[in-house]
């Protein structure tokens, strides 16, 4: 059977398939391979990836001893670029773009990139921090490398993720082709049914910010031993951060550097060494003894776990809090409670989990819906979309993104009861998108009877969540 182009994929994808599953394509339009073909860029790396996962699996104990080498390969610094370039983004702090670097020749910008590689004169830039708003009204620092950084450290993720992803225990669902958000949501459910009833909703303040140097590094080398690697990963590390204020002025920080501790959310490496450092508290909750103890199951995505438990929730909270002490974490007091079903319920990853009355089956079930935080905030992303300095755009752009908008967050938020969540959206997003249609024509209200539903999701082709094909409801009495 042909290999395929193998790119380490995403975070957040949706994959389900048993066995580490990568990206296809990502810059390349490689078919299947015949006899007397040469392999292309993307077929040998798939070759490299699958030979490391290989070892990384028959060999648990192993350290990899030579894979900086990998890194700046021609082939793995082209099928890194082009995942970065599908993944497209900000510039960094030298304001180099893709096109730039395209108008410059790829192979050329690549060559001199892996020349510096080569003879270790390889230097990370400063990284952007820019800040966006969460749901609670905070806001949380992402970090943006240069492109040249992004490229090398997607390279370097290339040939770490296939060995680290052998060890990775089942409990982790972040940032793996073969598991995604949903399926997490949905093991949840799948103890909550099955006598899991106490529920450790446990949150963690500034996880990536807070991730120790030292401890991480120790992560990394249990398996390899690949000094220029290790060095690697540091310096990127260490890296300043600069900042822009709202007067223009730029500020750079080396805090990373000087306490020894986080990693920029945003660069591609942090999501493997987010998942590295909390498989250390999994691993643990096991050794420990802690979940025979407490028969207490661990669901984690990313920063975000629950520790599902058949009763003494209250011990293992305590057992928690100490390990996230030994760890160097900070467990955030102010949203980490015990959720005691069916009487409570509580919110994990978007959906939230508890009774809910089942028309169908006519009883209360346990199940699973989209939350109210949910649906407000993508409440206010359409009326975002919607707002009266866009009524100079084209109507078929404005519903196209909508519809992007409504397809994406309906194709997640698809399991259990939906329907009072849809109709929620759709009568919102039909009452804004007639206020903007009113605005651009210079028609006041919402004129209904000159924008009904009917034109709206005939004629216009907006999107109707209670119009799409449903999912089996996904609940339990």
């Amino acid at each position: 059977m042909a290999e395929r182009f193998v790119v380490a994929t995403k975070p957040g994808n949706s994959g389900g398939a048993k066995g580490p599953q990568f990206q296809e394509g990502a810059g390349s339009s490689a078919g299947p391979m015949t006899i007397g073909d040469e392999p292309t860029n993307s077929q040998k790396v798939q070759k490299l990836q699958a030979a490391l996962h290989a070892k990384a699996k028959g060999s648990p104990s192993f350290r990899f001893y030579a894979l900086y080498d990998k890194v700046y390969r021609a082939d793995v610094l082209f099928t890194a670029f082009w995942q970065c370039r599908s993944n497209d983004g900000s510039p960094g702090v030298d304001g180099q773009t893709f096109e730039q670097i395209i108008d410059y020749g790829v192979e050329r910008w690549l060559g001199e990139l892996a020349e510096e590689l080569r003879t270790k004169r390889y230097e990370p830039q400063a990284v952007r921090r820019v800040w966006i708003p969460k749901p609670d009204g905070k806001q949380r620092p992402l970090g943006i490398p240069t492109i040249r950084d992004r490229v090398v450290q997607t390279a370097l993720l290339l040939v770490l993720e296939p060995i680290f992803e052998a060890d990775l225990p089942a409990e982790q669902y972040a940032y793996r082709a073969e598991k995604s958000a949903l399926a997490a949501v949905q093991e949840v459910h799948r103890l909550a049914c099955y006598g899991h009833s106490e529920v450790v909703d446990a949150d963690l303040s500034g996880y990536f910010d807070s991730i120790p140097h030292a401890e991480l590094m120790r992560c990394l080398a249990r398996r390899v031993s690949d000094k220029a690697v290790l060095h690697l990963v540091k310096l990127w590390l260490d890296a300043p951060v600069e900042e822009t204020d709202e007067r223009g002025h730029t500020q750079r920080t080396t805090r990373n550097r000087d306490e020894g501790r986080g990693t920029p959310q945003g660069a591609p490496l942090s999501p493997l060494l987010a998942n590295l450092y909390m498989r250390r508290f999994v691993l643990g909750w096991k050794q420990l003894g802690h979940e025979a103890r407490f028969r207490a199951r661990i669901v984690n995505y990313a920063d975000d776990f629950v520790i599902l438990c058949r009763g003494r929730a209250d011990e293992a909270m305590a057992a928690m809090r100490d390990m996230m002490q030994r760890l160097k974490l900070t467990v955030n007091e102010a949203k980490t409670r015990i959720c005691k079903l069916p009487a409570d319920s509580f919110d994990f990853l978007g959906y939230t989990i508890g009774m809910y009355w089942s028309w169908r089956q006519q009883r209360m079930v346990l199940s699973t819906r989209p939350s109210a935080k949910a649906v407000k905030r993508l409440k206010a992303k359409i009326s975002e979309a919607t707002r009266k300095h866009r009524t100079l755009l084209d109507v078929e752009l404005v519903v196209t993104r909508l519809n992007r908008m409504l397809n994406g967050w309906a194709n997640y938020f698809c399991r259990g009861p939906v329907s009072n969540a849809y109709r929620t959206i759709d009568k919102h997003v039909e009452n804004r998108l007639r206020q903007w249609l009113g605005g651009k024509h210079k028609q006041s209200g919402l004129r209904h009877d000159l924008y009904p539903n009917e034109y709206l999701h005939g004629e216009l082709g907006l999107v109707q969540l209670t119009a799409r094909p449903r999912n089996v409801p996904c609940a339990k009495g």
